[in-house]
């Protein structure tokens, strides 16, 4: 069953524009958030897909054992996933499995932050000695205080790590929720997930 977002005309400020936002706003914009989310999944999962063993080791030190399995599944689950997303065919099981992974990632990014290993003082080190690798902005950012604002300010990048994460699982699990639209291949099938 699909989906209906239609406003009533009565209730829209500008009645007219009814037929412009059920025939052709809401169906081709749902079309671009598929191809923004599933687009950005695949283009992450090609590197992913060229070395399907490459993140082996990074997945059993999150504890999903054994590597072997879940690294290829993750490449999997991000490029073809990802392309599924985009034609909208078994759009909901795999918006599913990639909310589910950046759910992982968001999980990751908040229990293991930044911190030394991003920015060593060897780094701070080497720049303050060379002052003109960054512009002023980077000189204020990083050198006054070894880099912990720039790591944990209110625009750090650990914030903007985890936000990234939750954007991007949020725009997937919507997905899967409302599926592919009327533009996708689910919605010209008999039946769909």
């Amino acid at each position: 069953m699909m989906q209906d977002f239609r406003t009533p005309r009565e209730r829209l400020y500008i009645p007219f524009l009814a037929g412009f936002y059920s025939s052709f706003a809401q169906p081709f914009g749902w079309l671009g958030f598929r191809i923004v989310i599933g687009g950005w999944l695949a283009f992450e999962g090609w590197q992913k897909i060229q070395n399907p063993m490459g993140l082996s080791g990074f997945v059993e030190s999150l504890g999903f054992w054994p590597g072997w399995f879940f690294s290829p599944l993750l490449a999997i689950t991000n490029f073809v996933g990802g392309l599924l997303i985009v034609l909208g065919f078994l759009t909901r099981p795999a918006a599913l499995a990639n909310a589910f992974m950046l759910l992982v990632t968001y999980w990751f990014h908040a229990t293991h932050p930044y911190g030394d290993a991003f920015l060593t003082q060897a780094g701070i080190d080497y720049l303050k000695a060379n002052p003109d690798l960054l512009t002023p902005v980077g000189q204020a950012r990083l050198l006054s205080d070894g880099g912990a604002a720039f790591l944990a300010g209110p625009t750090g990048v650990q914030l903007k790590a985890e936000l990234a994460s939750l954007f991007w699982a949020a725009g997937a699990a919507l997905i899967a929720a409302f599926g592919g639209g009327a533009l996708s291949v689910d919605q010209k099938m008999r039946k769909e997930f």
